[in-house]
């Protein structure tokens, strides 16, 4: 028997499960179930622990270990689960010696034995990770950062992942070229604060800057994406390579998490909420074809009804097409969990209008691609992916083909299409 992964949270998780997987595989580690774990909310780390003990109930012979931010945060908690066998912090994972540790002996016997995590604030590089797999996907992704700088005030995820850290630009165009030369057409740059990369890394490369360089020196690579991005910390270089490249594909995801500057300004935010609103008006003016997603928060302390309703508005004003939406639960060790709490009632509510707004903003632009063209990628399932990312239900198409279709309408949040 294997080692299985289950993954929780980011992307850049999901990236570092297939690294893990790879280390756990090269320590010829058996029988074992990895759960990588996301803090980004209270919800999230009850569903991790709700999983570990199914998973135990399920395969009482299996052994368990736990991994991921809310490990980092909080090894303690899940090191007195009887049911977990080892807790390695976000640092650890990602060592091929921590699970060879493992497969040689037996796992620890009380709680104290059972964790290996080290003080995340102490690693000072990040590495690319080789990862050649991604269970079947026709894109890899690659993570060029990891940690964060910023201090906003509803976040742990810089106690679990630790400061910002940039791979070396050089390491990231030799990876990507690798990624390329494994067979994938579409490479999605990943990182806990993307558009930070390259602060810590000599003469100060912006992301604009990688950008150039993956394009430039891997012109055998057909689609770029970025993953999360902060308006404000866009760069001129970024800018230039949205305007004129259209291997960079036209859908970003902002980290806007507030449409109201005042509570932007509690959230500890960099941007206000003309920053967000003027990226979106440059980009459609460069790349009219663009798509914009949003992650935002519903129901933060102190927020008010008039305040709630400047972040349903933003939805219109900058034009977002999809959210991703956080009903906020406070986090231990954050201001913002001590700051005066709205009624869960309360935030569960606005929670749901601002999700249904958001889901009435992607009916109506799907709606508004009928008739329209455009080259998709194709997954497995008959889905293909248009350049703005959105799904296109085609059929019985080879994975990893470029296929150009006429958009023929939409089913729930999916575009139907048909080859031209």
């Amino acid at each position: 028997m294997t080692v299985d992964v289950l993954t929780f949270g980011c992307r850049l998780n999901a990236y570092e499960s297939e690294a893990l997987k790879s280390r756990a595989g090269e320590a010829q580690l058996r029988n074992t179930l990895v759960i990588n774990t996301c803090a980004v909310t209270a919800e999230a780390v009850r569903q991790s622990r709700q999983a570990i003990r199914k998973a135990k109930r399920e395969n009482p012979a299996r052994r368990i270990i736990v991994t991921g931010c809310a490990a980092q945060i909080s090894p303690q908690s899940y090191a007195q689960m009887p049911e977990v066998d080892a807790v390695l912090g976000n640092g650890e994972k990602l060592t091929a010696q921590a699970y060879a540790d493992f497969a040689r002996t037996d796992f620890g016997v009380d709680a104290a034995e059972k964790i290996r995590v080290n003080d995340i604030m102490s690693v000072a590089e990040n590495a690319p990770q080789m990862v050649d797999h991604f269970d079947g996907r026709t894109r890899a992704f690659l993570q060029v950062q990891n940690g964060c700088d910023h201090r906003c005030t509803f976040c742990v995820i810089p106690f679990g992942r630790g400061n910002s850290r940039s791979v070396p630009l050089g390491a990231v165009v030799q990876e990507a070229r690798r990624l390329v030369e494994k067979g994938f057409p579409e490479i999605v740059l990943t990182g806990v604060d993307l558009t930070s990369y390259g602060a810590d890394l000599p003469g100060a490369p912006g992301l604009g800057t990688l950008v150039e360089k993956i394009l430039g020196l891997v012109p055998e690579l057909k689609r770029l994406r970025l993953s999360s991005l902060d308006a404000i910390e866009a760069d001129s270089v970024l800018m230039r390579m949205i305007a004129a490249q259209e291997r960079l594909m036209p859908h970003f995801h902002l980290s806007a998490q507030s449409g109201d500057d005042m509570i932007l300004k509690r959230m500890k935010r960099r941007h206000s909420r003309a920053d967000v609103i003027a990226f979106c008006e440059t980009v459609r003016r460069q790349r009219p074809e663009a798509a914009f997603s949003a992650d935002m928060i519903a129901g933060f302390p102190t927020e008010t009804e008039a305040m709630f309703e400047n972040s349903l508005s933003l939805v219109d004003d900058a034009g977002f097409s999809r959210l991703h939406v956080f009903p906020y639960s406070p986090r231990p060790q954050t201001p913002a969990a001590r700051m005066p709490q709205l009624p869960r009632a309360a935030v569960k509510e606005r929670a749901v209008r601002l999700r249904e707004k958001g889901e009435a903003a992607l009916a109506a632009r799907l709606d508004g691609l009928k008739g329209s063209r455009h080259t998709v990628l194709m997954e497995r399932g008959g889905i293909g992916r248009t350049p703005c990312f959105t799904p296109v239900e085609i059929g019985d198409v080879a994975h990893g083909t470029f296929l150009p279709v006429a958009i023929t309408g939409r089913r729930n949040a999916h575009l139907t299409g048909a080859p031209v």
